[in-house]
């Protein structure tokens, strides 16, 4: 049981690591400088769904890793 949920917390991480890579590039310490960053402007459409599915996921890994290490201390 301790190795499937190890396995599947590597493929979650995996995905994890994955979407946020896919995330925008536009929003770091290089966009400090533009003028597009000054604007507030709002997610839509693929770019929504991929931050929603970010949040999910990453969700998704601390609870793995919580049940990860309760099925450990037991």
């Amino acid at each position: 049981m301790e190795t499937y949920v190890q396995i599947v917390q590597i493929a979650v991480s995996v995905v994890l690591i994955g979407v946020i890579m896919l995330q925008g590039r536009g929003s770091g310490f290089s966009a400090t400088f533009t003028s597009d960053s000054s604007i507030y402007r709002t997610r839509r459409g693929v770019e929504k769904t991929l931050f929603n599915f970010t949040i999910a996921v990453s969700v998704l890994f601390v609870v793995i890793s919580l049940a990860s290490f309760f099925i450990i201390s037991l």
